[in-house]
């Protein structure tokens, strides 16, 4: 019997917050209440007309295979979306669905990048980069960021990056809820454009933005690579598709890519997804809730002593230095859990070498339950 284990599998980090979900799962099952602020994603359901949708697909359709790139009526809306979103032209044919955004950086990475190049990415910052990054055998290039910079990267860090082949940037971001400008977006795509860097835009948050207005990378460059979901504002997260939008001249690789891997996107997700885009008067009203909830946290969360908090412009996070409290976010993060009842999700997931001293708080779920996590978290520290 073979007992291989490959290098690459060995070197992938493992995704933290999925072990505090689990851990949280456990303590409700012992029948503790646990108020859920680790989970990054909405507590609603899909949209009624998505449902609606689905529904009828399910009465009409053998749900059977369909293009690798997506079905032609899906990547015609999307298009539309950047018509009527961006003010900006984008062909149906650079527009390819994806098994979620989770389904859409593995494509793009392949398509873009040889084995051994080096990516850039900002700490803090998504983990799910890095590790699919280092299990394709690409190096993740970290580049630490500060409050002051809104955490995000700037042309002065990429300058000290050394060789690089990409750059991935995230606006909103995930875990600070930080945005670019659209001229901080430009000025980064031009220089990944005069250094022969491709540059991958992640906007999975865009619509849960509560100050400024999200720029998508397809406004100020033609060789930038978007990945986008269905997942965060159109509150689809189990559905599982998203999207990209990618230069001519990677459509043809990218589908041979997808046409092996996933031979297709879930039909029955794809033709959900057609009415997400008619459903805005319902996805407002869960930003309307996420801002209610952010601002609840603002005020209340200093009061048990998380009074370091980066303000979020987007997405539905706020990343809170705890480093005047601990030096160990994950032994905190696992008191908090035990002892209050309320789950985080700690900083380590985002920034390795900073980590230790930040944690991540999700305020995705409802306002009451941002009332009752003040509430613990008070008791809590004021013990």
């Amino acid at each position: 019997m073979s007992h291989r284990i490959s290098r690459r599998s060995a070197a992938v980090d493992p995704f933290i917050v999925m072990d505090v979900m689990a851990a949280a799962a456990e303590k409700e099952a012992a029948g503790d209440s646990v108020i859920h602020l680790e989970v990054g994603q909405p507590s609603t359901p899909a949209p009624k007309g998505v449902l609606a949708a689905a529904h009828a697909a399910l009465d009409a359709d053998r749900i059977g295979y369909v293009a690798a790139l997506g079905m032609p009526a899906l990547r015609e809306r999307i298009a539309r979306h950047y018509r009527d979103s961006y003010g900006c032209e984008v062909s149906a044919e650079r527009v390819i669905v994806t098994t979620g955004s989770s389904g859409g950086f593995p494509l793009a990475f392949l398509a873009s990048f040889d084995a051994g190049e080096r990516i850039a990415l900002a700490a803090p910052g998504y983990p799910a980069y890095r590790n699919i990054l280092a299990a394709l055998n690409l190096e993740p290039v970290d580049l630490p960021t500060t409050a002051a910079e809104r955490f995000q990267p700037t042309v002065r860090a990429l300058e000290k990056a050394g060789p690089i082949a990409g750059l991935i940037v995230a606006s909103p971001s995930n875990p600070t809820g930080t945005m670019v400008t659209r001229s901080e977006l430009s000025e980064l795509a031009r220089w990944c454009d005069g250094h022969d860097v491709r540059l991958i835009s992640d906007e999975i948050y865009h619509g849960v933005v509560y100050e400024g207005q999200a720029a998508s990378a397809v406004e100020v460059s033609d060789h930038a690579i978007v990945v986008n979901s269905f997942s965060k504002y159109f509150s689809m997260t189990g559905w599982r598709i998203g999207w990209l939008v990618v230069p001519p001249e990677l459509v043809r690789p990218i589908e041979r890519l997808a046409q092996n891997f996933f031979i297709s996107v879930p039909t029955l997700s794809q033709y959900a997804a057609l009415a997400a885009f008619d459903c805005r008067d319902e996805l407002e009203g869960h930003v309307r809730r996420y801002r209610a909830n952010r601002d609840l946290l603002m005020e209340g969360l200093p009061r048990a002593g998380l009074d370091r908090l980066t303000p979020a412009q987007g997405a539905f996070y706020l990343y809170a230095d705890v480093s005047h409290l601990t030096n160990d976010s994950r032994d905190f993060c696992k008191r908090m859990l035990l002892e209050a009842g309320v789950a985080t999700t700690p900083g380590v997931d985002f920034d390795r070498e900073r980590g230790a001293g930040t944690l991540r708080i999700s305020f995705a779920g409802s306002t009451a339950e941002m009332e009752e996590a003040v509430r613990r978290l008070k008791a809590w520290r004021l013990k």
